[in-house]
């Protein structure tokens, strides 16, 4: 026996429904900064500091991107 309910909701009453955490005050605070940091400029440690955090595995991630970047920009010391 198959049963299907359709909920007729927002993205919001959702997240509510679920349990799950607001974050748009995190988000925000988040943006606001890259915003910022956009409007200053970007120095390659900012950048170099971004990818980190964003990258899976850790510095072996990094160091995968990173070779990947130096690769297609031809920066690659080989």
């Amino acid at each position: 026996m198959n049963i299907t309910m359709n909920i007729d909701c927002t993205p919001e009453e959702a997240r509510r429904l679920m349990g799950l955490p607001d974050m748009a005050p995190i988000h925000d605070l988040y943006m606001d900064k890259l915003k910022q940091t956009m409007g200053d400029g970007f120095s390659p440690e900012v950048v170099e500091n971004m990818m980190r955090a964003w990258t899976p595995m850790g510095e072996t991630g990094f160091s995968v991107w990173k070779q990947l970047i130096d690769q297609m920009t031809g920066s690659s010391k080989t």
